[in-house]
């Protein structure tokens, strides 16, 4: 049976034996209510406080501006919801690129007359064209911006401080879904002064269904769950104690390992790169993702040329043991395409696929995969 190569980091990454290590008490012997006042409720309580401190204290935040939820999508919803009910928000500003978790409740907001929403232009390679950003910025409603640090298919990174500066010099609110670079990429934001910020756990090897949404203290909203005091009346619901723990352990193992990480990955990026143009004539990469310096570090998303089989190259590298994707995960199984390469002009005839890496892949898993490919497009 062939040894499976996992090339789908930007969709989920393994758990970390460590991190399971630290949420296993939390299952077995500290099981307890984090609301109830007993012991075995406080000793929950304490953990969940002390995680919420690990994550501040990586972001250079206050405890105070952390509040957990279920992930990235919740911490979106929750954020495009208050902008409107809470902070009186009438516009919108995002771009076609974005996740779905954002472009999905905007466009049912919208639908339902809650707000107006623009899309930033986007130049040749999907980056967001800041001059027009500042154009659109110039009309005096409440708006909010909402653009993704990291964009999850074609690997595109945004200037978060540059964006942070228009946003203030037009006074309008800043959202970012860094659901793809938290842990990545230092995020300090003692220096990038944003209102909102998303993160996910399970995309820098922590537990799935938890994640984390930073608020700024000066924005005071209202909560997208009620019926529950619960993140300080921010979320209700009972916490998710062992993953609230294993997300702060995994964000911790991230910051600490962060320069050794990306070396390594960038390095494995760097071979694939160079192998597949040396062996696939007639490759290109989608995006900024082939931009080494100036893309996600752990995504290439790569456009073959045209081939009679460019229907089947996903089942085939299946076959084959390889996991990557053609697009968003969260699309996987349907037959729309990707609206990220739909919003590039990516032509149809064309098998693109995003290949994401983490620290646990090798040289040696690049190699069978490229050889598989030239198998594949060179005979």
């Amino acid at each position: 049976m062939k040894q499976t190569v996992y090339f789908d980091n930007a969709a989920t990454t393994a758990l970390d034996p460590l991190v399971l290590e630290a949420m296993m008490p939390f299952f077995t012997e500290v099981y307890g209510n984090g609301s109830s006042i007993h012991g075995m409720g406080r000793k929950a309580k304490v953990a969940i406080e002390n995680s919420r401190k690990k994550i501040a204290h990586a972001l250079k935040t206050s405890p105070a501006e952390v509040f957990f939820t279920s992930g990235g999508t919740e911490a979106n919803n929750t954020v495009l919801r208050a902008a409107v009910e809470s902070l009186g928000v009438v516009r919108i500003i995002t771009s076609d690129l974005e996740h779905h978790a954002v472009l999905h409740p905007l466009e049912y907001m919208e639908k339902l007359g809650q707000v107006k929403v623009e899309k930033v232009r986007l130049k040749e390679r999907g980056e967001i064209d800041l001059g027009h950003l500042e154009d659109l910025l110039q009309n005096e409603q409440k708006t909010l911006v909402c653009l993704m640090h990291g964009n999850n298919e074609i690997g595109n990174v945004l200037d978060l401080i540059a964006v942070s500066g228009l946003c203030r010099k037009y006074g309008a609110y800043f959202h970012s879904d860094t659901v793809q670079t938290m842990g990545k990429y230092p995020i300090d934001l003692q220096v990038i002064d944003i209102d909102f910020l998303s993160g996910s756990a399970h995309k820098f090897h922590g537990p799935k269904g938890v994640g984390f949404l930073y608020i700024n203290a000066k924005n005071k909203i209202s909560p997208l769950l009620h019926g529950g005091a619960q993140e300080r009346n921010m979320r209700g619901g009972t916490e998710n104690v062992p993953a609230i723990v294993g997300l702060a352990k995994a964000l911790e193992l991230a910051i600490e390992e962060q320069d050794s990480r990306r070396e390594k990955i960038a390095s494995l990026k760097q071979h694939m790169k160079t192998q597949l143009l040396a062996q696939i004539p007639g490759l290109e990469f989608n995006g900024m993702s082939g931009d080494l310096e100036n893309s996600l570090y752990n995504v290439l998303n790569v456009c073959f040329p045209a081939h009679p089989d460019n229907e089947m190259l996903l089942f085939n590298l299946d076959i084959e043991g390889i996991c990557a994707s053609g697009g968003s995960a969260c699309s996987s199984g349907t037959d729309i395409g990707s609206h990220v390469l739909r919003a590039l002009g990516t032509e149809d005839d064309r098998a693109n696929v995003r290949f994401s890496f983490s620290s646990q892949n090798t040289m040696e898993e690049i190699d069978r995969t490229v050889e598989v490919l030239r198998r594949i497009f060179v005979q």
